[in-house]
């Protein structure tokens, strides 16, 4: 492990020398999400200087088009979902394009909400949601935002915990995250699967409540990534570890108190970022949930940005499960090379000289474990194995990519 007391006295040696970043003005891509706030505070507060950096903040409208923007070069890099970098690797939807994850932005802080109208005709459960979905007389469809992005993935994940297939007991499609409360109230969904401020911000319209977040399917899963093409990486490879230690400084930031939280959301609070009342995104922003269905908490597996840099670590295991995930719901037809894929994604190298340059601490292995809610354990040591375990699948089809481009 490195010592985390705080950077290196070289740390920014490099900046002035032949190790420079290779280019110093970068666009970034973000949709207007909570979790994009690492990134907003890096462009906005001046995290990038120090290293060389201007970042120019780009919103996007969806995901898929945040995608063809960096395919065809318009952005730099970009926040993700996890997802979808894998997804345009293997060349499941679009072209096929060698991606990279830098690090990770953020763990935990999704969720899958219900209409009033659910709620209303009483389910407000899990099993009472299987019984409509069982017995009842038309199918349901759920909203997620990319169809191999983290939220689809947790909305499968869920649903087949609770013996729900969700290929095949209920319908999917895809909707930009910022629509999702739209959907909602015009009544073209039953529920769906997003980032926040959009949960919170459905129960404060009176048009939804959460049934179960992201975290209690699995603590502390990765989520959004700084993302770019392998062929950025190879072209700066100095520029990509320089927006590696802006945005690890941004994250740290964040993290460091409740007071830099507050801060950061009255930040992107504002109409050029999320266009939301600091007030309706901040309590989750803190951990602090109201489900609108009556129950309060406070999560135990918050949003986080940083968390000593257990967050940021772009772990091979993260990358693999997202496959396996694919594999399991018939988006991938065979089995990929896991291990071999994740390592060309994942970057790890340029992050732990970052890292290692600012005293955040790096962990000695590349894979983590984790337990999910079906008490399923996951370290990615067979990753067959596990995508071939789940008693609810598709492997033997060909999953739906309809609206994938």
């Amino acid at each position: 492990m490195q010592d985390s007391s705080g950077p290196r006295a070289d740390a920014l040696a490099w900046v002035a020398g032949s190790d420079g970043p290779e280019k110093g003005l970068l666009n970034i891509g973000y949709l207007p999400l909570t979790d994009s706030a690492s990134l907003i505070v890096a462009a906005t507060q001046g995290f990038g200087q120090p290293y060389g950096l201007t970042l120019e903040l780009q919103r996007q409208a969806s995901w898929s088009v945040l995608r063809d923007r960096i395919l065809c070069g318009e952005l730099d890099a970009a926040q993700s979902p996890y997802g979808l970098v894998y997804d345009v690797h293997l060349g499941l939807g679009a072209q096929c394009t060698p991606m990279s994850i830098l690090m990770g932005l953020n763990q935990n802080g999704q969720s899958i909400n219900l209409s009033a109208q659910m709620q209303r005709c009483g389910v407000t459960d899990a099993d009472a949601l299987a019984s409509k979905v069982h017995h009842g007389s038309a199918r349901l469809r759920f909203a997620q935002t990319y169809p191999t992005g983290t939220h689809a993935m947790w909305l499968y994940y869920w649903l087949a915990a609770k013996g729900i297939h969700p290929l095949r007991d209920v319908e999917s499609l895809v909707v930009p995250p910022s629509l999702m409360v739209q959907h909602l109230q015009a009544s073209r969904i039953d529920g769906f699967c997003a980032g926040e401020p959009w949960g919170a911000h459905a129960i404060e319209e009176n048009q939804g409540f959460t049934l179960a977040t992201s975290q209690s399917i699995w603590p502390d899963h990765p989520e959004k990534a700084l993302t770019t093409t392998a062929e950025f990486v190879d072209q700066y490879p100095n520029t990509a570890r320089a927006l590696v230690m802006a945005v690890l400084d941004a994250s740290r930031f964040i993290d460091q108190s409740d007071e830099n939280r507050r801060s950061t959301a009255q930040l992107i609070s504002s109409p050029d970022y999320l266009n939301i009342p600091a007030d309706t995104l901040l309590p989750r922003m803190l951990g602090q949930y109201a489900d609108g269905n009556g129950h309060t908490w406070q999560d135990s597996h918050p949003l986080r940005f940083h968390n000593g840099g257990q967050v940021n670590m772009p772990y091979l295991s993260d990358g693999m499960w997202f496959m396996t995930q694919f594999r399991r719901w018939g988006l991938l037809r065979e089995d990929p090379d896991y291990l071999a894929v994740a390592s060309q994604v994942q970057q790890l190298k340029i992050y732990r000289e970052a890292a290692s340059l600012l005293g955040i601490e790096v962990p000695d292995d590349d894979m983590r474990s984790s337990t999910l809610l079906d008490d399923v354990a996951w370290d990615g040591s067979k990753p067959a194995e596990y995508a071939a375990s789940f008693a609810l699948h598709a492997r033997n089809t060909t999953g739906c990519l309809e609206g994938i481009r």
